[in-house]
């Protein structure tokens, strides 16, 4: 009986151990969706910004939208800024002078290292167990809670200061580690025997404002409504582009800033990423979301790019294409030797991963996606097994100018948009599923060969105390290379911010020992305040009292006796002027419902300010306007803008805006169009309902 049971149970876990095996076998990979961490991105540059990986020759001039990997190393002039967006809600900014580096990506710890010069941690949102640590050269700082925090290196002094309930702990060269109360400032000097100082938190002063701002600025975002919550770089599609709402798709974000030829893909760089391999930038401002999340379609002439489905988590990926290969020997003989294409994915296509671990590679994948899954122009079940060889049509392929091409030596060496081979048929290549075979090369890991300005040597050579090892993925058979700096002095981390010690400091407030502002270092200017302006709507998006304020309040300041610009109420540009209310229409009307009052027609209309004259004057408001018809200009977007003519279609881009609640806010028109409003009998039928945003797909 006992031998009877034991081969029953071996054969029930035979049979188990098949099925295991089977539903591997019939479900695609989908676990481990997220293959790495989402990168750092390049967001916002300004001035002298330059760029550094390990492999590279020098220092070149900064792309936005680089993906920032593990040892690559940032660092401005003067003028100079720039900004890394590290989470939906989290930014890292540089001031001038500043030398800021990544030294390890883990899902829930970020290392950075400064310097020197000015960098700000504006953290608005810092998930549970998650840290960031600020190497220094005289120590290291772990941040575990959201908040604001300013960092300031010079000479053998940095400075540390937490703001918005942030707290921190302090690790400096002699190992003991001190917490860091909200609202402190910790002041350290030296590095083998470190003095520590507390202070108040000063003023906020010019720099620490423009930070404010421009993250008030990047979180009020419209886009954001369409895209699933944790994409990067949403705040761009605002300026750039319109929402429409199309059936087979739903909401399709269109860039109205394309030349006319335009296609995804046609402008940017491939660039070598230690982990993800060969990774898009691309160089238009709003160039992130649409090349690392969701799909292309092209829709009556005009590409449009459509997120999908809301999904609670979206996964990061270099770039969403299929690579291709010529078919034959004579292609190559026709376009003067080997060619590398890729096209934009359509609706729904998998992408065949070239990055990450065996296993994962080299498989259909739709990591992220919500929507449904499309092969060969076929709708397919989620547990349908697909064999990557039977993948052999891409829909955009076929669309004129949606696959690029470029000779195989040209291919991860820069733009590609001077090397890009226009005449080419889609006929005579074939997908490859792999990535290109492409040997690296020092250009392959800089988006361009603009040389950049290279920091002083004192600030690349000079070493930081951390407390991890830095897990930047150096070159093959290379050891940590001089631009990287020397390796840093490690420190044991603090076991938690409670049992680290309290710095002794005097009370908060006015003392004779708090630090004044003579002993801190002189501060280059911030940016311009236009470089972090909220986005311009369109004048639909615009409410009936939207007439610039601004205007009449710097009238005013200037002469103090025309209290009346403040006080009169602003009317929109399509709102009737003051004078021209219609005064006699309205007697009518209550002459015809009471004759017995025959003087209403011929009382004439005086404001409260015409005085005894009959003739009512134009008021001031009316005659500057006349004198000046143009409203005042509105605020530039950042220097680093694309402005390149505007892609132009014969049919307009087909269903409605997206936007319900504001159907025309975020859109673009062209001056020329009246924008007259409706009469008060149509408005109230083209009011449109509202509908709440859509559930993340888990």
């Amino acid at each position: 009986m006992r031998s009877k049971l034991i081969i029953g149970l071996a054969m029930l876990i035979c049979m188990l151990t098949g099925l295991s095996s089977a539903a591997q076998e019939t479900a695609p990979s989908e676990q481990n969706e997220e293959i790495g961490q989402t990168p750092p991105r390049l967001s916002f540059v300004d001035g002298q910004v330059s760029f550094w990986r390990p492999g590279a020759q020098d220092w070149v001039q900064a792309q936005l939208n680089i993906a920032v990997a593990p040892g690559d190393q940032l660092s401005t002039g003067s003028p100079g800024n720039l900004e890394l967006q590290i989470g939906p809600r989290a930014f890292v900014r540089g001031w001038a002078n500043t030398q800021i580096g990544l030294e390890s990506l883990e899902p829930d710890f970020l290392q950075f290292k400064v310097t020197g010069g000015h960098a700000s941690f504006d953290l608005r949102k810092l998930e549970p167990g998650h840290t960031v640590e600020v190497d220094t050269p005289n120590a290291a700082f772990t941040i575990e809670h959201a908040g604001y925090y300013r960092v300031d290196v010079s000479g053998e002094r940095t400075s540390f200061i937490t703001r918005r309930a942030g707290r921190a702990t302090v690790t400096p060269a002699s190992g003991e580690a001190f917490s860091i109360a909200p609202s402190e400032e910790v002041v350290i000097e030296g590095t083998q025997s470190p003095n520590i100082t507390s202070y108040a938190a000063p003023q906020l002063d010019s720099w620490d404002k423009w930070n404010y701002a421009r993250s008030d600025s990047l979180l009020d975002a419209v886009s954001a409504r369409y895209v699933s919550p944790g994409v990067y770089g949403v705040s761009d599609l605002d300026r750039s582009g319109t929402w429409r709402t199309v059936p087979e798709y739903g909401p399709v974000w269109v860039p109205t800033a394309v030349p006319a030829g335009w296609a995804p893909y046609t402008m940017g760089s491939w660039i070598r990423d230690p982990y993800y391999g060969w990774t898009w930038v691309d160089t238009a401002p709003w160039g992130w979301a649409p090349y690392h999340y969701g799909r292309w379609a092209h829709i009556d002439g005009r590409w449009g790019w459509a997120p999908g489905p809301v999904v609670a988590r979206p996964v990061y990926a270099p770039a969403l294409v299929a690579f291709f290969g010529h078919g034959g020997v004579s292609v190559g003989v026709s376009i003067g030797g080997p060619a590398v294409g890729w096209v934009a994915l359509g609706w729904g296509e998998p992408c065949v991963p070239w990055w990450g671990r065996p296993g994962f590679a080299h498989r259909p994948w739709w990591g992220g996606w919500g929507g449904p899954r499309v092969v060969n122009n076929v709708v397919i079940n989620r547990t349908t097994v697909v064999n990557v060889e039977h993948i052999n049509v891409y829909r955009n392929a076929g669309v004129r100018n949606g696959l690029v091409v470029v000779k195989e030596d040209r291919f991860g060496h820069g733009p590609i948009t001077s090397a890009r081979i226009t005449h080419v048929e889609a006929q005579q290549f074939r997908p490859i599923h792999e990535g290109p075979k492409v040997a690296a090369g020092p250009a392959s890991y800089t988006p361009s060969a603009n040389r950049g300005v290279r920091p002083s040597e004192a600030s690349i050579g000079r070493p930081v105390v951390a407390t991890r090892a830095p897990h930047s993925a150096p070159r093959p058979g290379a050891d940590r290379e001089p631009n990287q700096g020397p390796a840093p002095r490690l420190v044991p981390p603090p076991q938690s911010r409670e049992a680290a010690a309290t710095l002794p400091r005097p009370a908060f407030g006015p003392s004779k020992v708090e630090r004044s502002t003579a002993d801190r270092a002189k501060q280059p200017a911030p940016p311009k305040p236009e470089l972090s302006a909220r986005p311009t709507r369109s004048p639909e998006a615009a409410p009936p009292t939207s007439r610039p304020v601004q205007r009449q309040r710097q009238e005013q300041a200037a002469d103090p006796s025309k209290p009346e610009l403040s006080a009169r109420p602003t009317r929109s540009p399509e709102a009737a002027p003051p004078t021209s209310r219609p005064v006699q229409q309205r007697q009518r009307q209550e002459q015809a419902a009471d004759p017995a009052k025959p003087e209403l027609s011929a009382r004439p209309s005086r404001s409260p300010e015409a005085g005894p004259s009959t003739t009512r004057p134009v008021p001031r408001q009316r005659q500057e306007q006349a004198a000046d018809p143009a409203p005042p200009a509105s605020p530039q977007p950042p220097r680093q803008r694309v402005e390149a003519p505007r892609q132009t279609s014969q049919q307009p881009m087909p269903g409605e805006p997206a936007s319900r609640i504001s159907p025309h806010r975020g859109e673009v028109k062209s001056p020329q169009v009246s924008e007259r409003k409706p009469p008060a009998a149509d408005r109230s039928q083209q009011s449109p309902e509202k509908t709440p945003r859509g559930r993340p797909v888990e």
